[in-house]
């Protein structure tokens, strides 16, 4: 699936109704769904412990908070791309501070096609993290298989009084002969002697 086909959720956190309307007009259903916006940092924490958000944009300054530490606590989530928006006298202090944490920095005020790049290196990032993600599922799900395959072999060494070796040639055989994965042989043996 490429960019063009992509649906991100947006939580937009920004007290200013124009900048609301003129993000708004560059996020089509189409591509950014749900659109979700506050108004200040609280409502803001709350929506997103609600649910997670592939872009999260947020408009400093708000009424309860400059929105740096949030901006800093979202991307550090699973999958999360920020976009903090300062003014521009605060931008070298402010930059330096989110920088190494990955939240992206724009300083006010921002033209429409800089919000269009900056949405674009968005989806970008966002992307990049899915493929992390994939991969680290996977390992994750090869790690759980050798944890089954272990768990069973240990089994046949204390049931059928195999060596570790015998053990590992009977799962890999089985498999082989069955064409089925180690793991569905494995949790097999489990099933038949727990």
């Amino acid at each position: 699936m490429g960019l063009k086909e992509r649906v991100y959720s947006v939580l937009i956190v920004s007290a200013s109704d124009k900048f609301n309307a003129a993000v708004s007009s560059l996020l089509p259903e189409s591509g950014f769904f749900p659109l979700r916006f506050e108004t200040n940092v609280s409502s803001a924490k709350r929506a997103f412990a609600e649910r997670s958000y592939d872009f999260v944009i947020v408009n400093s300054p708000l009424p309860d908070d400059t929105g740096v530490r949030f901006a800093i606590d979202t991307v550090n989530s699973k999958g999360t791309v920020t976009l903090l928006l300062v003014r521009a006298e605060l931008y070298g202090e402010i930059y330096g501070k989110v920088a190494e944490h990955g939240v992206f920095t724009l300083s006010k005020p921002v033209s429409k096609i800089m919000m269009s790049a900056a949405l674009g290196w968005m989806a970008s990032s966002r992307e990049r993290l899915r493929k992390f993600e994939q991969k680290t599922l996977s390992i994750e799900e090869k790690m759980e298989e050798i944890r089954l395959v272990n768990r069973a072999k240990w089994l046949l060494i204390s049931e059928l009084k195999m060596d570790e070796p015998q053990a590992h040639r009977y799962i890999e055989r089985q498999a082989m002969d069955r064409c089925v994965m180690k793991r569905q042989i494995a949790e097999e043996i489990i099933k038949t002697y727990l």
